[in-house]
C-alpha cells in the first residue's frame, strides 16, 4: 500500500511532535496527556501553548531558578532549532501565565500523585530496615511574592517585633529515606498547623512501611490515623505526654497505654504504644542530660530491640535533607516562589516537586546500576546534567534510542560523587545570635560534618 510521507508542522504548531528530552523520560507524554484529559483541560485547538508544553514548562520553572520566563520556555523547546520548521515564536511572559491560569492545579497534583512514587528497593541503601519500607514525614514553609492573592490565600507571619516580610506557605511532606523521593505532600497557609496538613497526608501509608517523625507531632488522633493505614510508626515524642505504664519489656522499653488528652475515666478509647527512652553519650563518657523518648507501634523487643530503634531514630534527618534540597540547593537561594497569584503558587509548589523527584529519580537509578548508596551521589551536580541533557534535541525519538541517550545520562550522575550524609551529624551553629542557645559561627566557618560516633544509653522505666 502507497503511503505518504509525514511532514512536521511549521512554527509553534512543531511543539506538538516534541518529547521533552529528560523531563518526558519520567513523565511519558502519553501519560501527562490522559491526565489532562481526566481533568478537562485539553486544548480544543492547536495553540502556541498547548496543554503539554505548559506542563512541562511549570516543571522546568524549577529546574532553571532565577531565569526569565521567557528563557524557560526557549531552553525548554531548544531543540526545536535542530528542526527545519519556520520560526518559532516565543511567547511573552503575560501570554505564559495566561497559558498557566487555563491549565490550573489539578493536572499538576494528579501527575505527582499518580507518576511520582517510591521505589522500595532493597538494594539500595536506607530504603529498607530489616522488613521495613522506611519512610519520613516532616514539614516547613515557602516564602511567596508579597501580592494581596498570596496574603489572602496563605497569611503572613508576625509577632512582638511586626509583621513578616513575605508571605508564607506551609507545606507537609513524606519520603522515601534512601532516595529522599517526596511521594505525598500537602499545601496551606501558614497558620494552618503542620499536624493538620499532616492527617491529608498520612493517608499515603501502607502495610510494611515503617514511618519516622519528630516530636511535633504524635497527638492522638493523628496516631490513630496513622496506625490504621497498617503501616508501623516510630515518633519521637514529648518527655511531658501523658502515658499511663502497662509493662516493662527485657531490651529496657516498656509498654505505655496512650489516652486522648481529655479522655474521661470510663472513656474506652486508648491505644498501646512501646515506648524507648534513652540518652546519648560519647564513647567512654557520660550521658548529656537529654533523656529522648520514642513511641512506636513495634512491640516486639526480639524482633527490633530498643537500642536497634534508638540508632535507626536519626535517619528521619534525611526528610531535613530532602527537603533542603527542593528549598535552598534546587532554588540557588531564591528566596520566593515566582508566581504572584494563588492558584499559580500552588501549580509552582506541585511543579517544584516534580522536578525534585525526577532528579531524585535519575539519582536512584544511578545508583542502582552502580551498586552504590544515592546519597554519596551530588544532587546539585546531577540537577545540572539534567538540564544539560534536557536542551538536546527533543524530537520525539525512538524507545531503543531514547534508552540509549537515558543510560548516558544516568552514567554521567553516577560519576558525580559526593560525601554521603547518612550515619554523620552536624554541629548546630548559626551565623548571628538570636534568642537561642547554639554557638554562633565565626565569619567564613561552615558547620562541620562528622560520622556519629554517639553511644546510646538506654533508660528503664523506674
Amino acid at each position: 500500500m502507497a503511503r505518504y510521507a509525514k511532514t512536521l508542522a511549521q512554527g509553534n504548531n512543531a511543539t506538538q511532535h516534541l518529547g521533552f528530552g529528560m523531563l518526558a523520560l519520567c513523565y511519558p507524554m502519553r501519560q501527562v496527556q490522559d491526565i489532562i484529559s481526566e481533568c478537562g483541560k485539553e486544548s480544543l485547538r492547536i495553540r502556541d501553548l498547548p496543554a503539554e508544553v505548559v506542563v512541562f514548562y511549570v516543571i522546568a520553572l524549577s529546574l532553571f531558578p532565577g531565569v526569565a520566563y521567557e528563557s524557560v520556555l526557549e531552553w525548554l523547546i531548544t531543540g526545536l532549532q535542530w528542526l527545519d520548521t519556520g520560526e518559532f515564536r516565543v511567547n511573552s511572559k503575560g501570554a505564559l501565565s495566561r497559558a498557566r491560569t487555563r491549565l490550573g492545579t489539578d493536572v499538576l497534583r494528579r501527575l505527582h500523585e499518580r507518576l511520582a512514587v517510591p521505589l522500595n528497593d532493597g538494594s539500595l541503601a536506607g530504603c529498607r530496615w530489616k522488613r521495613f519500607h522506611l519512610v519520613a514525614v516532616d514539614g516547613s514553609t515557602l516564602a511567596v511574592q508579597d501580592t494581596e492573592s498570596n496574603v489572602g490565600a496563605f497569611g503572613r507571619p508576625s509577632n512582638q517585633h511586626g509583621i513578616g516580610t513575605w508571605p508564607l506557605a506551609r507545606f507537609v511532606a513524606m519520603a522515601e529515606v534512601g532516595t529522599h523521593m517526596i511521594f505525598a505532600a500537602e499545601l496551606g497557609g501558614y497558620h494552618d498547623g503542620e499536624t493538620t496538613l499532616a492527617a491529608k497526608v498520612l493517608c499515603h501509608l501502607r502495610p510494611g512501611m515503617l514511618c519516622l517523625a519528630d516530636r511535633l507531632f504524635p497527638g492522638y488522633d493523628l496516631w490513630c490515623q496513622a496506625a490504621a493505614t497498617g503501616a508501623h510508626l516510630l515518633w519521637r515524642a514529648k518527655i511531658g505526654l501523658t502515658l499511663k505504664h502497662v509493662k516493662d519489656l527485657p531490651d529496657g522499653s516498656w509498654l505505655a497505654e496512650w489516652r486522648p488528652s481529655g479522655a474521661k475515666r470510663h472513656d474506652p478509647r486508648k491505644q498501646i504504644v512501646r515506648v524507648v527512652e534513652y540518652r546519648l553519650r560519647e564513647p567512654g563518657g557520660e550521658g548529656d542530660g537529654e533523656i529522648y523518648r520514642l513511641i512506636t507501634t513495634l512491640h516486639d523487643a526480639t524482633e527490633v530491640p530498643a537500642r536497634e530503634l534508638a540508632e535507626l531514630y536519626p535517619e528521619r534527618w534525611e526528610i531535613e535533607l530532602t527537603i533542603k534540597e527542593g528549598k535552598t540547593v534546587f532554588r540557588k537561594g531564591q528566596v520566593t516562589l515566582r508566581s504572584k497569584v494563588a492558584e499559580l503558587v500552588r501549580q509552582e509548589f506541585w511543579g517544584l516537586l516534580l522536578a525534585h523527584y525526577l532528579v531524585r529519580k535519575m539519582m536512584a537509578q544511578a545508583a542502582f546500576r552502580r551498586g552504590v548508596d544515592p546519597d554519596t551521589l551530588s544532587y546539585q551536580r546531577s540537577v545540572e546534567i539534567i538540564k544539560s541533557a534536557q536542551t538536546c534535541p527533543v524530537l520525539t525519538i525512538a524507545p531503543e534510542v531514547r534508552k540509549s541517550a537515558l543510560a548516558r545520562v544516568v552514567a554521567r550522575i553516577g560519576e558525580a560523587k559526593t560525601v554521603s550524609s547518612r550515619g554523620t551529624s552536624k554541629e548546630r551553629t548559626i551565623k548571628k545570635k538570636p534568642k537561642c542557645s547554639f554557638p554562633v559561627r565565626k565569619r567564613g566557618q561552615k558547620p562541620v560534618a562528622k560520622k556519629r560516633t554517639t553511644e546510646v544509653e538506654i533508660k528503664p522505666k523506674c
